[in-house]
Order: structure tokens, then C-alpha cells, then sequence
């Protein structure tokens, strides 16, 4: 399946009426089979389990294409616990006129690297992928430690097992992602450095394990990563609040407000200093963005999750702004008018990359398009971001869409190694690196 253009027309078309590309998020399973420590639908969890119904699927998918979205995601749990069901509602998906489809998984098939099969199982999932609509995949790894990723999702061999199975994806022209959702093993087994008595040491811990697995995604034979940002929430409010339930209170992926901004100043570092090596679709302006939220400032491009961007939940056909707004369901998604939403953005309560990478993206074309001279007069004067946000463009043209069936144009992606230390500007650190 070839990889897809983007429709400029038609983002264009909804951009030009307050509105960004929309994308639905469906959660297919909440069932799975890893211990994951940060996830609250760990195998150890006791709930009552559910499955997304082949019809509701169906319908959902129909309905997301009618409706004009530009991207679907299929989340889990573990969605490839139903890799042919996801393959063929992706399938779907593409034919329906859906551009962009994707999905992930833990990695518990990349299990049992030393068993005979191994080779002939590798080629049959490549294949299964190839032949889907995917062009987005993605693969999770908790650290550059491959013994901390293990031990933490309870699933020996899956690191080696990676490393051994991506040369099977290459012979299908497929690329994966790795996937990092930022936890407090991302900088090594030694704890880190307390943030308020040494913050310097606790930025250059993080940025110093970031860029350590950056380092390990590209030696295993990645050649696209992306970072998923911490999805805690207070013990009293995970299980009451969130709907989405990979949101969790462990200590692993809670971090205070300051912590948080030296955290998203360390990410910064990393990623400016492996985009010429990586194609890394985490935005700087989005982390300079967060890292002053987290210092107490206003969200200068709130999220648009309920707006653009929706959540339906394993189960049913019920649509959410998103996976933590669980107290605030806007109606069974195929009834959804999208166009009678007011396009007003104001939230900021939560850091799902998914949706708040996009609006800010999006955020300084909405502001031109709706107030040109005001937009562009707050571009200019907040030189900081503008200069951060043109340069993620540049940059996310070079990369070509981040697509699973598209190889890494190293040529394009060159010029990132000499303009890093001008991206990674000093003010999106709170505390200057060693």
C-alpha cells in the first residue's frame, strides 16, 4: 500500500474555518499482557476486561471517515492481542479515505528470539503489517537498559528479539517507531540527582538517559522514535477521572511541576542533538510550550481534545475530549456533529502527546488565520516559540511524514546536525546543562 499524501486541500479547508485536522483515538482492547509498572491495565490489574465489538469497529471507522478525520489510532492495552482485526479495520480505514492509521504494541511478539521460528513468525508479522492499512507502528521501549524495559513489562528476550526482527521489516519496506513514554527509568537505573536541591543534576541525569536511548533505538536498527509524555494522575483521581486507563499514580512516571519542566528541557537536548540520525517526531516548540505550563504559565495553545481531536473508549461507542476528561462524554461518536462543537480551546490539564503536540503545532496558523495582525505580532513577539515552531516544520518536512512504509531521507535530515545547538535554545532549560 503506498505510502499517502497529505491532504493539503482539506486541511487547509478546516484550518480556514477554526479548525485543526481532526484525529479519533480507539482504545480496541483494554486487555494485556504485560506487568507495565505505568499502566493501570497491566496484566496484574483486576477490572472488568472489554473488547471493542466488530461491528461498533465497523461503525466507528465508517464514522471517522465521514466525518473527515485525517488520522485513527488504535490504542490498547495490547491491540496486537487482535493483530488481524486491527489489520483489517486499517485496511478499512485507508479504503474509506482515512490518510493516516496507526497503531503500536509492548513488543510481546518479538518474544522467543532463540526458538527455530523465530525467523519464519518475524516475516509473517512484517507481512501482516505490509499487507494492512498501517502507516504508522510503533513499539515500546521503557529504556536504553534493555534488562530495566524487561523487567519492568515482564517480557524477557523482547529487546534482542527486536533487534534480530527489524531486518524482516526492512525486507517489506516497513520502518517502525520506537516508542517512549517518559518514566524515571529513561535516565538509568540510579536514581536521579532531587530537583529542586540540584536541578542542573537532574536535567543532565534525564538528557544524558534520553540521549543514551536515542543511542539504543538507532543501534537496534530504529530508525523513527517518538516520546509519549508522563500519563500520571493523583491515586484519588486515576481510577475515578480518567477513562482512558494507561493514566496511573506509580511513583515511575510522577513527576512535580518543576520536575516536569527540567524533564521536558532534558527531552529538548536529546532530541535536537539526534535529529539528523532519528526521525523524531516529538516537537520542540510543543516541549518549550509544556516546560512553561509546568513552570505556572498559561497555556498559549491549549489542547483541542473534544474540539478536533476525540477519545472513544474499549467497549462502546462513546467519545471523550480525551483519555483523562472520563467525567465529560459527549455522546455515542457516529452521532457527533463536528461542525456544531464551539472551536474554542482551554484546556490544559494534561500532557497526552497525541493531542497536545498537534495543537500546538496547529496553534500559531489558527491564531493567523483567525486574527492575522494580532497572530502576527504575538509570533514576533515571542521569538522564542516562533523560532522553535518554524523549525519543527522545516524539520517534520524533511522527515516525510514520519511513515512506516517511507525510509529516512538522511540527506534532508543532515542539515539538523548543524542547526541543533541554535534549536536547543537556553531558555527551554530551566537550569543551564553541565
Amino acid at each position: 500500500m503506498n505510502t499517502p499524501r497529505f491532504p493539503w486541500r482539506k486541511a487547509l479547508g478546516r484550518l480556514l474555518r477554526g479548525r485543526v485536522p481532526a484525529q479519533l483515538v480507539v482504545q480496541y482492547t483494554d486487555r494485556c499482557n504485560a506487568l507495565c509498572a505505568q499502566c493501570g491495565m497491566n496484566a496484574r490489574a483486576r477490572f472488568l476486561r472489554s473488547t471493542l465489538h466488530a461491528d461498533a469497529a465497523v461503525a466507528l471507522v465508517d464514522a471517522a471517515a465521514e466525518k473527515g478525520v485525517l488520522a485513527l489510532s488504535f490504542t490498547g492495552g495490547e491491540p496486537l492481542l487482535y493483530l488481524g482485526e486491527i489489520a483489517e479495520l486499517s485496511r478499512r480505514a485507508r479504503a474509506k479515505g482515512i490518510p493516516f492509521v496507526r497503531t503500536g504494541t509492548n513488543g510481546f511478539l518479538f518474544r522467543g528470539w532463540e526458538r527455530p521460528d523465530f525467523s519464519d513468525r518475524m516475516r509473517h508479522l512484517a507481512e501482516t503489517i505490509a499487507e494492512s492499512g498501517l502507516n504508522n507502528f510503533w513499539i515500546s521501549l521503557d529504556s536504553a537498559d534493555a534488562g530495566l524495559h524487561e523487567q519492568n513489562r515482564g517480557l524477557p528476550g523482547v529487546v534482542r528479539g527486536l533487534e534480530k526482527a527489524l531486518p524482516a521489516f526492512r525486507e517489506f519496506g516497513l520502518f517502525p517507531a520506537a516508542n517512549l513514554g517518559l518514566n524515571r527509568l529513561a535516565g538509568g537505573a540510579q536514581p536521579a540527582p532531587d530537583a529542586e536541591a540540584d536541578p542542573e543534576g537532574f536535567q543532565a541525569h534525564f538528557r544524558d538517559g534520553l540521549r543514551r536511548f536515542f543511542s539504543r533505538v538507532e543501534s537496534l536498527g530504529f530508525s523513527t522514535a517518538n516520546a509519549c509524555y508522563p500519563m500520571s494522575l493523583p491515586e484519588e483521581s486515576a481510577s475515578r477521572e480518567a477513562v482512558y486507563a494507561a493514566t496511573s499514580a506509580a511513583d515511575m512516571i510522577r513527576f512535580s511541576r518543576a520536575e516536569l519542566a527540567l524533564l521536558y528541557a532534558a527531552l529538548s537536548q536529546a532530541v535536537a542533538g539526534f535529529r539528523h540520525r532519528l526521525r523524531i517526531f516529538t516537537p520542540l516548540s510543543a516541549l518549550l510550550a509544556l516546560a512553561r505550563e509546568a513552570r505556572g504559565q498559561a497555556a498559549r495553545f491549549p489542547c483541542r481534545g473534544g474540539i478536533d481531536f476525540f477519545f472513544v473508549q474499549a467497549g462502546g461507542l462513546t467519545a471523550y475530549p480525551c483519555g483523562y476528561r472520563g467525567s465529560e462524554p459527549l455522546g455515542e461518536f457516529p452521532d457527533l456533529d463536528l461542525a456544531r462543537i464551539p472551536r474554542a480551546a482551554s484546556c490544559s490539564a494534561c500532557h497526552w502527546e497525541c493531542f497536545r503536540d498537534p495543537s500546538v503545532l496547529a496553534g500559531p496558523v489558527l491564531e493567523l488565520l483567525a486574527h492575522p495582525l494580532a497572530g502576527a505580532a504575538r509570533l514576533l513577539e515571542d521569538r522564542e516559540l516562533t523560532r522553535l515552531w518554524l523549525e519543527d516544520l522545516r524539520y517534520y518536512r524533511a522527515c516525510n511524514g514520519f511513515g512506516l512504509r517511507t525510509p529516512p531521507d538522511f540527506f534532508a535530515l543532515a542539515h539538523f546536525a548543524r542547526s541543533q545547538d541554535r534549536v536547543a535554545g537556553a531558555s527551554i532549560e530551566p537550569a543551564p546543562a553541565r
